[in-house]
């Protein structure tokens, strides 16, 4: 934030080329149609689901284990 304030106060055209650069850059990037983001977002929320599911199961067996030598 500093850097960007300090561009604007010295010379405020610097900016100006800045901001056109980044929309130059943004028509470049290849978005997603709606259907592809539906898909990745359920695909990323099954992936999330089943890691979270699988080191609950890891951490209630460790669990076990450390109960079992301690007692």
């Amino acid at each position: 934030m500093v850097a960007q304030e300090t561009i604007v106060k010295t010379n405020p055209s610097r900016f100006k080329k800045f901001l056109r650069e980044v929309k130059a850059e943004l028509k470049k990037v290849s978005w997603p149609s709606k259907q592809e983001l539906i898909s990745n977002t359920g695909v990323v929320f099954i992936t999330v689901a089943v890691v979270s599911f699988l080191i609950w199961a890891i951490d209630a067996a460790f669990t076990q284990v450390l109960r079992f030598i301690i007692k």
